[in-house]
């Protein structure tokens, strides 16, 4: 040590109450206490759980919880005078979650959540509240798991004008559609090897249908862009409708299927119109995201300055969710935090959302049709009465489907007009089920 810094005292530990303690809670108290030694030098202090609050004492986490304190009301745990630092890990974007976070800021706590529900919903007003009292908002685990993203563009990209922000933000989509590359699958099918493994829960609604990502998205957009929350703006497209014909022609065009969630400004105006959608994607077979497997998360992020930040990891899971809520609690422990969307909420701008009709691009079109003379120069027609010209166009007999699979390509066109001429073909007799339509992504 330097004879001109003088020591400084040890700091008292840093306090930590933990509310909900089921997968990601066991996973937290068995990383605290693993690396505590590890964690206290590089905290700078001591980091200690002092209390516990879940709905069921009695239930076995595989864990010994004795030697903490027990919350039955977890209203407790903000009024203790004990505890510095709450970590929600309740879950839903209403309800006793956010009840818990108010009271806890509202007090002058810190606050550290997993909760994207959450924060995409409310993350305003709970900002608004950690602005007023002066006291941490932390949720490096809210979005895309064990990887620091939200710290990466919140801080380390700080000084960049972010172009736009994308990637696979729903591991139980990705495993889905990897399954689905590698044997063939079913969506059907692939969704049930998911459950089986743990991946997707009994009721996949929230995956499936692109609303788990949505929210994530939101979160992303707000720090790469400084404007406000606005889940409302995000537009959602699952992957139920995903057919293992999708995949192969995918394959065939030197493409990729990926649910993307992608953020981007209208042009190149930084005043322009916010563009926010989760959707399949057709991505290019030597783009990164590509060659992302299974259940993990990936995201880019694209600034004037850096360049193309690619951040690929385990987007859930004890372990990986732990890691980052317990990076939170050392940021608080060093005193490291500062407005919870990277400017105070007052500097957030209101971004109008973009129109994403006029979007331009090639996409992929797959309908399953009868097997009829005529059809085909139905499609033809309504695509040539919307305005959509096509580049290549693929008949093949279906394999487990009620008809013949048609996959076409489009040449570069405005989003609006393929959604004119899918709107006139879901009404035709002579269509088996909903159209399929997918973007052709240039990344």
């Amino acid at each position: 040590m330097s004879p001109h810094i003088a020591p400084t005292a040890p700091r008292p530990p840093l306090r930590v109450a933990l509310a909900g303690i089921g997968v990601v809670g066991g996973g937290v108290v068995r990383l605290l206490e693993a690396n505590r030694d590890l964690i206290a030098r590089r905290a700078g202090r001591p980091i200690e759980i002092v209390a516990l609050s879940a709905r069921d004492r009695h239930k076995d986490r595989g864990i010994d919880l004795s030697r903490y304190r027990w919350e039955d009301d977890m209203d407790a745990l903000v009024v203790a005078g004990d505890v510095d630092v709450v970590v929600e890990m309740i879950g839903g974007a209403d309800g006793p979650a956010l009840t818990l976070a108010r009271h806890t800021l509202a007090a002058g706590k810190a606050l550290v959540t997993a909760n994207k529900a959450m924060i995409a919903h409310h993350g305003l007003d709970l900002a608004r509240i950690a602005e007023e009292k002066d006291t941490p908002l932390k949720y490096e685990a809210a979005v895309a798991g064990g990887i620091p993203v939200i710290k990466a563009i919140r801080e380390g990209a700080s000084a960049n004008q972010i172009a736009r922000v994308y990637g696979i933000l729903n591991g139980t989509c990705n495993y889905i559609l990897t399954q689905m590359e590698r044997s063939g699958a079913s969506f059907a099918d692939a969704l049930a090897a998911a459950q089986a493994e743990g991946y997707a829960e009994a009721d996949p609604t929230f995956d499936v249908d692109g609303i788990d990502a949505a929210h994530k998205l939101s979160i992303l957009a707000a720090l790469c862009f400084g404007t406000k929350l606005d889940i409302g703006a995000v537009n959602a497209n699952g992957i139920r409708n995903l057919i293992a014909a999708d995949i192969r022609e995918a394959e065939a065009l030197g493409h990729r299927v990926r649910l993307i969630g992608m953020a981007e400004r209208d042009g190149a105006d930084a005043d322009g119109g916010l563009y926010q959608h989760v959707q399949p994607c057709l991505v290019p077979a030597d783009h990164p995201l590509a060659y992302v497997p299974g259940a993990l998360n990936a995201v880019v992020a694209e600034g004037n300055f850096v360049g193309r930040l690619f951040f690929e990891g385990a987007g859930a899971g004890a372990g990986p969710t732990a890691s980052a809520i317990v990076a939170d609690i050392i940021d608080i422990a060093r005193d490291e935090y500062g407005p919870a969307f990277a400017m105070p909420v007052e500097a957030l701008d209101d971004a109008p959302a973009a129109d994403a009709g006029a979007r331009v691009g090639k996409h992929y079109v797959r309908l399953i049709v009868e097997d009829r003379i005529g059809v085909l120069a139905e499609i033809a027609a309504a695509m040539r009465d919307a305005g959509v010209s096509i580049e290549s166009f693929i008949q093949r007999g279906a394999d487990d489907e009620d008809g013949v699979v048609i996959a076409l390509v489009t040449h570069e066109g405005p989003a609006r007009a393929i959604h004119a001429a899918l709107a006139t073909l879901a009404a035709s007799d002579h269509v088996v089920g909903a159209p399929m339509h997918m973007p052709i992504l240039a990344l």
